[in-house]
């Protein structure tokens, strides 16, 4: 439904300015490891919104899924784009997250022409989103059709409700697990994966081995200073990433992460790069996954949305194996929902909006979810999934899915598992894998990097919430 003028006059600017400080927060410096690719067709890149053609209802998707998930997701689309004749979906790559991001602030106030009909936007823009008052809530879509949502999961939908309110539909939907190599594990005398941060340091040490030169040649572990991990390790420990109980009772106003459970995260951390057992090449995940599949490195830690690839890539050479995100011995917490979402856009006609809804359905269905799990790794949203018999058959044949499965369906939805909402989290995330590197780099101990990255982050939040106001 397009906008009365006048009225939206003060929003809009209100919003340029959140766009231009949530700039100046790194928000577009950022990869996005546990959710987009940066491979993909950049064919009609520039697509604007939909429209009607000949009384078919013309929808763009502007996505950030690379690779096997961009197959994957066109595949979806096809499938939609056949079973009916009034709606047409195009799928548009647009990019890395942040890149989409630029992309769809450059569309602001332009009546949706230029800009997607459904967006895919990572857990992290949550917040951002919500605030720029352009999106259409779920909520609203879910009431007006009674739409059932009881048979989507319930781990996953926290991460995108607010307030009681789902912002968006879940999609691509992931959680950090542990990778590692079964031939290597073998040959080492260690018959399963690690659990606990003590059982990872030694068996990383069992699992390092030196070349003729007497430099290492393989690494027990190769740990991205990927900041999503850090904030999963939190949760773990149950404990919150911002305060207002991690910004779900109210709006967050300062970092919290800097406490004993930071701390015993990077004292961890330190302590397997410092053994020399931990192959450290940045936040980069795409880095270590290479290295990894190069038996480089015997484990990785990554998301489950990344299985898909590692199977592949390790065909012929050896077997992947899963494992439980490691935790600290006695951490009795859970792990926080990764990946990305479907929001449905504002500055469109309302006859476009329940045309986007319809895609949304359907590609929240049990049959499209099948499938979309079996090709890429990624979590059904949906329970009803697990009792389709195709996808029983690919749990047999993938077994190691399965600790991904149980992780997810044994973390108890809590303000810590739900996730931190602040509307710079990516800048925040930035922040967290400085700090980590410059602890292992002996720049900085890690108490006060973890102050400094918690100020700094605290601060960002700040301006940002004046902005917003």
């Amino acid at each position: 439904m397009e906008r009365n003028q006048n009225a939206s006059r003060r929003p809009w600017i209100r919003k340029t300015a959140m766009w231009t400080v949530a700039a100046s927060f790194g928000l577009t410096a950022l990869l996005a490891g546990c959710g987009g690719g940066n491979t993909g067709s950049d064919e009609n890149a520039a697509g604007g919104g939909g429209g009607a053609n000949n009384g078919v209802i013309e929808l763009k998707l502007w996505h950030a899924m690379g690779g096997v998930p961009g197959q994957a997701l066109q595949h979806i689309v096809d499938d939609f784009n056949k079973s009916q004749s009034k709606i047409h979906v195009t799928a548009v790559y647009q990019g890395q997250y942040d890149d989409e991001f630029n992309k769809w602030k450059a569309t602001q106030g332009q009546g949706g022409k230029d800009g997607p009909n459904i967006m895919q936007v990572y857990d992290i823009g949550t917040k951002f989103m919500i605030d720029s008052q352009d999106i259409v809530p779920m909520q609203d879509f879910i009431d007006q059709s009674h739409f059932d949502i009881s048979q989507l999961e319930p781990n996953i939908l926290g991460y995108y409700s607010v307030g009681g309110k789902l912002y968006s539909m879940p999609f691509n939907s992931s959680q950090p697990v542990l990778y590692y190599n079964k031939d290597m594990f073998k040959d080492a005398g260690i018959a399963e994966p690690p659990k606990t941060y003590d059982d990872v340091l030694a068996d990383a040490k069992k699992l390092t081995k030196k070349g003729p030169d007497g430099k290492v040649a393989v690494y027990g572990i190769g740990l991205a200073t990927y900041g999503w991990f850090f904030e999963q390790m939190l949760a773990t420990q149950g404990a919150d990433y911002v305060d207002h109980d991690n910004g779900r009772t109210g709006t967050a106003t300062q970092a919290v992460f800097n406490g004993p459970e930071g701390l015993k995260i990077v004292n961890w951390w330190k302590s397997l790069y410092d053994a020399g057992v931990d192959l450290n090449l940045g936040p980069v995940t795409s880095q270590t996954q290479n290295a990894f599949l190069a038996g480089k490195c015997a484990m990785i830690i990554d998301s489950s949305g990344v299985y898909g690839n590692l199977v592949k890539g390790a065909k012929g050479k050896f077997e992947v194996g899963i494992g439980p995100l490691p935790r600290p011995a006695g951490a009795t917490g859970g792990t926080i929902i990764g990946g990305g979402s479907l929001w449905i856009t504002k500055d469109q006609p309302k006859a476009q909006q329940d045309a986007a809804w319809e895609f949304v359905k359907f590609a929240a269905s049990p049959q499209e979810q099948a499938y979309w799990t079996e090709t890429t790794g990624y979590f059904p949203i949906t329970k009803a999934v697990y009792d389709d018999p195709g996808f029983k058959d690919w749990l047999k044949q993938y077994p190691d899915f399965q600790v991904a499965v149980d992780q997810l369906h044994s973390s108890k939805l809590t303000y810590a598992t739900q996730g931190g909402l602040m509307g710079v989290f990516p800048q925040a995330r930035q922040t967290v894998q400085d700090m980590l590197q410059a602890v292992l780099l002996g720049k900085q101990q890690p108490q006060p990097a973890l102050d400094d990255a918690a100020k700094k982050v605290t601060d960002a939040i700040k301006n940002y919430n004046l902005t917003v106001a």
